[in-house]
């Protein structure tokens, strides 16, 4: 699958990607990414009442509703000057929130990196997600290729990275995914992996040889007062 993603990217989507970078100005590649990004907020909100963080559901449903009326349906992102940052949740992170295992490594067809447990947490999304609720279904088909569209270009930069670097695509999309989403899951705070030598020996420790008494040091000899040599008065 990785091969089919692989060839559909450097014939299709690349090209397309560097188009939409090319014709389209920052400024307006910014307000794309906030529109999508505002419509993401409603993922985010649900999956925080899922994780039990009351909280950050109230931050980010109020971020929505914020950029939704003042950020001009969210192509301005007015809720970080207001205190509403951005957080990313969704079902996936959700279900390891409560110690589902992601399960093995997956390359699913048109969306790449995943894992058992984030297709399931996808598709659930995805039951939810304002975009693919549009209808008509046209429309919605729309909004979701030029959203693949927008990700795309938006990765660009990281694949000239690798490139540069000489890394196996593969490998690294896979080990940079994998620890991405665990750093989600674990909210910046992935717990450190155990290793082989961190493994504890239940058995106590023999009990340490007594020690001799250290012998005494004699002290050093009085120093004379009066000088070995003494000079000869003149």
């Amino acid at each position: 699958m990785y091969k089919f993603n692989d060839a559909l990217d450097r014939a299709v989507l690349k090209p397309v990607a560097r188009g939409y970078r090319a014709v389209v100005p920052t400024p307006g590649r910014v307000m794309i990414n906030n529109f999508f990004s505002n419509l993401d907020d409603v993922v985010v909100t649900l999956n925080d009442v899922l994780q039990f963080k009351f909280v950050q559901a109230i931050s980010d449903g109020g971020r929505f509703m914020i950029n939704t009326t003042l950020g001009a349906g969210g192509i301005a992102d007015a809720a970080t000057a207001f205190g509403f940052p951005k957080h990313n949740r969704d079902f996936g992170q959700t279900l390891g929130y409560w110690g589902i295992e992601s399960g093995p490594y997956l390359v699913l067809p048109f969306f790449g990196p995943s894992s058992v447990r984030d297709g399931i947490g996808l598709y659930a999304d995805s039951i939810t997600s304002l975009t693919a609720n549009i209808r008509p279904v046209s429309q919605r088909n729309q909004y979701i290729i030029f959203n693949g569209i927008r990700v795309r270009a938006n990765l660009l930069e990281n694949e000239q990275l690798i490139e540069t670097a000489g890394l196996d695509p593969y490998a690294f999309m896979r080990d940079a995914y994998l620890s991405h989403r665990e750093s989600l899951v674990y909210d910046g705070h992935p717990p450190r992996p155990k290793y082989e030598d961190d493994e504890g020996d239940d058995t106590p420790p023999p009990p340490s040889k007594p020690q001799a008494a250290p012998q005494p040091i004699p002290a050093p000899a009085a120093a004379s007062a009066v000088p070995a040599t003494v000079p000869a008065g003149k």
